[in-house]
């Protein structure tokens, strides 16, 4: 009797609102963020499909390489502010703030178990929660005017959700800590120069350029592709284990102070926020 091997059983992508998934007879698969009139902006539901996806494309082996990128001018506006703004000091704000924690290590332990590599194509602008994605992939590849930055400090938040853990050990503590506590903005081109990510392409160059070196690593041996990122990947995960569940919990903190709910408001209403220190 011939038994069927399970690990090739087709995954039904189609359950994703959010993501799109689209795979080459090559084993490249393009994940594709797909909200482009809210410039791929990560609510509650949004996250959700975020978390789970690495799940199954981790076990989808006709999947050699994925890459990941945006629907529309932008590849991830990270969270949405004015929804932000409007559970900001009620009893749904609350109850989100208290699941950030368990949701945000969700989404980036699973990233970083899946096995094939990960490459960011980042078609255009990644703010907060959208660059980090980035950040985590396993190479990021930006268009040379997109803008990019953790802007979390300019909503009253503590960078929390990754950034805290990736950026330091791309650019250093210091360089770091300038960009997350002034919540700076800085075109692709360079953010490539200072090595924060990988290479820089004209906007309408950024997929195919993206998808050019997934075909070129698709073509290498599987397992020697895939343990040498999950080597690599061992200090990541000590990073992640060992700064991100202090710095999420900060971020849920600061998701209680009135300086948070003026800081999304004012962002909402297009206005200069008044701060408080509480």
């Amino acid at each position: 009797m011939t038994q069927t091997r399970t690990w090739l059983t087709p995954i039904a992508y189609d359950r994703y609102a959010f993501i799109k998934v689209e795979v080459a007879e090559d084993g490249v698969a393009v994940v594709t963020m797909n909200a482009p009139d809210t410039l791929n902006s990560v609510g509650p539901e949004e996250h959700r499909e975020m978390e789970d996806i690495w799940l199954d494309l981790a076990r989808d082996e006709s999947i050699k390489v994925i890459v990941l990128t945006g629907a529309g001018r932008a590849f991830s506006a990270g969270g949405d502010v004015k929804r932000m703004a409007a559970r900001a000091g009620t009893e749904f704000g609350l109850e989100y703030a208290l699941r950030v924690p368990q949701n945000t290590l969700r989404l980036f332990e699973h990233m970083l178990l899946v096995p094939q590599p990960i490459i960011a194509a980042v078609n255009g602008d990644a703010i907060g929660l959208g660059l980090t994605i980035a950040l985590f992939a396993d190479m990021s590849i930006v268009a040379e005017d997109a803008r990019i930055g953790d802007t979390h400090i300019r909503v009253g938040l503590v960078a929390g959700d990754g950034g805290a853990v990736i950026w330091p050990m791309l650019i250093g503590p210091q360089r770091a800590k300038e960009f997350l506590m002034r919540g700076k903005l800085l075109k692709g081109a360079e953010a490539a120069a200072m090595n924060l990510v990988n290479h820089a392409f004209p906007k309408a160059d950024v997929l195919a350029e993206s998808v050019k070196i997934a075909q070129e690593i698709a073509g290498q041996p599987v397992w020697a592709v895939r343990w040498s990122k999950a080597a690599v990947n061992k200090q990541v995960k000590q990073q992640l284990n060992q700064v991100l569940e202090l710095s999420i919990a900060y971020e849920s903190m600061t998701m209680l102070t009135q300086d948070y709910a003026e800081a999304t408001s004012a962002f909402a209403e297009k206005r200069k926020p008044t701060f408080k220190g509480y």
